[in-house]
């Protein structure tokens, strides 16, 4: 289970009663209440589970705040895990990757919202869309993204979102093109926090000299999502 959706079958159970009691709380039952008929023993147990998840106690839930929704997509290179908030894409990852963690730690530091395994009509787009993107017929993502990092890096996000499908662009590039020449490495850096993958084209980004490199994803997946824009680009 953990394997095929990048989380444990006793994790999936207890996110999805996490998101329940929250839910109910969000529409106005009492915390006891809401803790009691999603399956935990009392309130101080809601409590813990919820603060272990999510760093924050459920307090946060009576101020009309929603939280993140978070839930798995399929796709031909493993499961992704997709984030929403606000109807916007906040997170879109491979299950797998080492910085997953950190990346729903910032999020949740960043909004001052916990993540919650939930449904949502924009993770439902976004699968859609990408399940048209690996069968070849999308080119464009047509997506409201929430890219939330500093002035530099959303800069670089930007340009990324500019490199059109099967093309490539240099690290040193996309520093001049953001008014930092020679700030390559920077430039990578904000690659690495590029939290919208695939959605946000960071895998079009290569070496000056051509080389295939630095993927938070593995390398094997940006190859392969380089030669799969490339092929059915120019067939």
């Amino acid at each position: 289970f953990n394997q095929h959706h990048g989380i444990t079958f006793h994790g999936y159970l207890r996110s999805r009663r996490l998101a329940h009691a929250m839910g109910q709380i969000q529409v106005g039952k009492r915390a006891t209440e809401a803790a009691l008929d999603s399956g935990f023993e009392s309130l101080s147990g809601f409590n813990a589970a919820f603060r272990k998840w999510s760093g924050v106690t459920p307090a946060f839930s009576k101020s009309g705040s929603s939280p993140i929704a978070v839930n798995r997509i399929l796709t031909p290179l493993g499961p992704m895990v997709a984030g929403v908030f606000d109807d916007k894409l906040c997170l879109l990852e491979f299950a797998d990757r080492r910085m997953l963690e950190t990346q729903f730690k910032r999020l949740s530091n960043t909004f001052n919202r916990p993540f919650a395994n939930l449904d949502h009509r924009l993770i439902q787009k976004t699968e859609e869309q990408l399940a048209e993107y690996f069968d070849g017929q999308r080119q464009v993502f047509e997506l409201p993204l929430a890219l939330a990092g500093s002035e530099f890096q959303t800069a670089v996000w930007n340009d990324l979102l500019a490199i059109r499908y099967g093309k490539t662009c240099s690290y040193e590039s996309i520093a001049r093109s953001v008014g930092r020449p020679g700030a390559q490495r920077a430039v990578g850096r904000a690659n690495g926090d590029n939290r919208l993958a695939i959605v946000v084209p960071c895998h079009r980004v290569i070496r000056s000299n051509g080389e295939v490199s630095g993927y938070g994803g593995q390398v094997w997946r940006k190859k392969w999502l380089l030669d799969h824009e490339q092929k059915l680009l120019f067939d």
